[in-house]
């Protein structure tokens, strides 16, 4: 409310709520002294972070596989702190932009507007770099790329990733997800060797981005430059007497080792029932590919005839239903 100081604490939540209720919360976040916007601001923030953090942040730290960053603020990797506090800027700007209607329930409008006002503001950064905010398969890369559908893919995958400010660890691209990605496109499962098959397609990928210099410099390069390097971990004195500290047990190795593969197979029989496959066949081709000859070694606890073991699942008529059957039932989850 244009000349009026707020108080600190809860009378603020209680005073923005009364301004959205009136319909007054954007013009008086517009016309107040720096001091009273800063309140203004803090108050919304409180009543946004809960709904950025249970809404946006939860589902897409789930899809990272990040179990710390769920738990709370206080356990994030700082690169997804960032982009938590990031949303949460963005949706409280845009409340105290947008809310100049009265609105009953505050917390509520503020849900409906966390999608649009993050994209927006995802977009905007995107921008002011020099990425594209809408990525897509230019037509003349798409000719460049033989209009093949994975490495069409890959170039979105790329013009999307130059733009985000997160980092694939100690490397450039993003290869662990891009394999996933890959698998989704091309029905084929995500084989563990397949980091230089990926390195040469998107040396493939870049270029044909090259052959348009001043597009690739002002979408490509520029955005990328903008990044975080990558660090690699530096090489500790004697490593050959160190022995690698063990943060989970080896059995938490095997089970997320396995859910992973599970994912995978997934996807993969996913991908080729949309093809039209009988799903005996697919499950029997992509179970094979997936668990089957050396797909396993890595695991601690491997050793087991594992191969013989699924040689003989697979061959058994009632077994394999039972498989195709369980596979079927969880890709309708």
């Amino acid at each position: 409310m244009p000349g009026t100081t707020y108080p600190t604490g809860p009378a603020d939540v209680a005073g923005v709520r009364e301004l959205a209720r009136a319909g007054r919360l954007a013009g008086s976040a517009s016309a107040a002294p720096a001091r009273d916007l800063a309140r203004l601001r803090g108050a919304v923030y409180s009543l946004t972070w809960p709904l950025v953090f249970a809404r946006l942040t939860k589902p897409l730290e789930l899809q990272r596989r990040h179990p710390d960053c769920l738990r709370g603020l206080e356990w994030m990797r700082p690169d997804c702190l960032d982009g938590f506090h990031d949303d949460v800027e963005a949706v409280v700007e845009h409340a105290l932009r947008r809310a100049s209607e009265p609105i009953e329930n505050l917390e509520g409008w503020l849900a409906t507007r966390l999608t649009p006002a993050t994209v927006d503001a995802h977009r905007k950064r995107r921008g002011e770099i020099g990425a594209l905010q809408r990525p897509r398969l230019p037509g003349w890369l798409g000719d460049a790329l033989g209009h093949d559908p994975w490495l069409g893919e890959l170039a979105v995958q790329i013009l999307l990733w130059v733009g985000v400010p997160a980092t694939a660890g100690g490397e450039l691209w993003p290869l662990a997800g891009w394999a996933a990605r890959r698998a989704e496109v091309t029905g084929e499962p995500a084989a563990h060797d397949l980091r230089d098959a990926l390195d040469r397609e998107v040396r493939t990928v870049l270029a044909a981005m090259r052959t348009r210099p001043k597009w690739y410099a002002a979408h490509v390069e520029r955005p990328l430059g903008h990044k975080r390097a990558p660090v690699a971990p530096m090489p500790a004195e004697n490593s050959a007497e160190l022995s690698p500290l063990e943060l989970v047990r080896p059995y938490e190795v095997e089970d997320a080792r396995l859910t992973a593969l599970a994912e995978q197979a997934l996807r993969a029989i996913e991908a080729r029932l949309a093809r039209g496959q009988d799903p005996a066949t697919a499950v029997t081709a992509v179970v094979r590919v997936v668990f089957g000859a050396g797909a396993l070694e890595a695991l601690p606890h491997s050793g087991s005839p594992r191969d013989d073991w699924l040689a003989t699942a697979l061959a058994d008529d009632a077994r394999l239903d039972r498989i195709v059957t369980t596979v079927l039932t969880l890709l309708t989850r």
